[in-house]
């Protein structure tokens, strides 16, 4: 009460003498202590510390669920791998045959429709023969001649060799009519080669097909000269109803089939496959048959650096024409049993490439892997990964190594059980 009256006196005095008189009248007022005893000291700084653990507990943060990453993972898959490669080819005829005049003459008769089908033996063309005709005829009539003076000597000599048995001949009558004898009988056989030969230059004088096929437009206009001294080249015949298809392989791509040992051009009874070929047409469609390869070249075209392939491949509508190109895909290999993965799963960087593989504990792992050959929109891996594990298909570009996840299986949206 006395503090009071001591304010309040204080407040009545001047501003700049209040200070002053407040310091005054404090120092006439006795001091005030407060003491404590044990039990209470205990009891305030138990409360003191109960209050300091309550505003920490108030006072602290709550703590934040950590989200995982969510990343669609696939299992690793195994398969059988068809390898292919694609060439450009070029069509040719099972058999071309070109036919010329083999004798020299006029070209009387042309006796087929061009572009259609001949069969073999079939007459095409009519040589004026009369020339050789004649030589044949003449050929003929000396070998009449030589036949004739072949049985008078033979009758000469018949007569003789009685005679000189009797002694009424001579030696050299019997010699002379034994040579006379024997060089008319060369002379037969002269005679008969000329007539041969005779009949045979006649017969080319009918121009025949080698082969039963396509026959070309003809080359040779009736009356023009044709033969050694003039156009030989009448007309073509092509049988197609079975192509070839050539194309070029690397040396590389050699290698890498005999490494598989797969030898092209020669059949293996111990594959359940062999190395075919489909073409495509003009009009980005697929040929609907196949060719097997039966030929490869033993040896590179130092040029180029690649090696001759042959396929053969029927042809029954002769949709395929002779020396049409065409894009050829050839099956190099069938890996069995082989593992995959989606090409999209697969990181390229400088020390290589690299996939990220979920562990059972939900935790990734960045793995390196050996890549083989790509087929369509999947890679085959070659060493790195197992068939039990799972790989990350989506969502890889925000991973790194060790970090924990939450993974989604692609095919079926379920997250994987994790191991505690």
């Amino acid at each position: 009460m006395k503090l009071d009256r001591m304010k309040t006196r204080w407040n009545r005095l001047k501003p700049e003498k209040s200070l002053e008189r407040f310091g005054q009248l404090a120092a006439r007022c006795p001091r005030i202590t407060v003491r404590l005893n044990r039990r209470q000291w205990f009891f305030a700084a138990l409360l003191a510390a109960a209050a300091v653990v309550a505003a920490c507990l108030l006072l602290r943060p709550r703590p934040v669920e950590i989200e995982l990453p969510v990343v669609e993972v696939q299992p690793v898959m195994t398969e059988d791998v068809s390898i292919y490669g694609e060439y450009v080819g070029r069509i040719r005829a099972q058999q071309f045959v070109e036919i010329r005049a083999r004798v020299e003459g006029y070209l009387e008769r042309m006796l087929f429709a061009e572009g259609t089908y001949v069969k073999k033996g079939q007459t095409l063309f009519i040589i004026d023969p009369r020339l050789y005709r004649a030589r044949a005829n003449k050929a003929s009539a000396q070998l009449n001649k030589a036949r004739a003076l072949e049985i008078k000597t033979k009758r000469d000599l018949e007569r003789i060799r009685p005679l000189y048995e009797q002694n009424a001949a001579s030696q050299l009558d019997l010699d002379n009519a034994v040579a006379a004898y024997e060089s008319a009988a060369a002379d037969v056989a002269v005679c008969e080669a000329d007539l041969t030969q005779a009949e045979m230059i006649l017969s080319y004088t009918s121009v025949e097909s080698p082969i039963s096929g396509y026959i070309s437009e003809r080359n040779a206009d009736i009356g023009t000269l044709v033969g050694p001294g003039g156009q030989s080249l009448l007309a073509t015949v092509v049988k197609s109803d079975t192509v070839r298809v050539d194309f070029s392989m690397t040396a590389l791509d050699y290698l890498r089939s005999r490494a598989r040992n797969v030898n092209l051009g020669h059949k293996d009874s111990t594959r359940k496959w062999d190395p075919y070929i489909t073409v495509t047409l003009a009009d980005d469609s697929q040929y609907p048959y196949r060719g097997l390869v039966d030929f490869a070249d033993p040896q590179v075209d130092p040029k180029t650096g690649t090696f001759s392939v042959r396929a053969e491949m029927p042809n029954p509508d002769h949709i395929l024409l002779p020396g049409q190109f065409t894009r050829v895909r050839l099956l190099l290999d069938v890996r069995e049993n082989a593992i995959v993965v989606p090409a999209k799963a697969v990181e390229i960087e400088k020390g290589g490439a690299y996939v990220y593989v979920v562990r059972p504990d939900s935790v990734v792992e960045r793995r390196f892997v050996e890549m083989g050959p790509e087929t369509g929109n999947n890679i085959i891996v070659e060493r790195g990964l197992a068939r039990s594990e799972y790989i990350v298909v989506e969502g890889y570009h925000k991973l790194t190594h060790g970090m924990r996840v939450e993974p989604l299986v692609a095919s079926s949206n379920e997250v994987i059980t994790k191991e505690e």
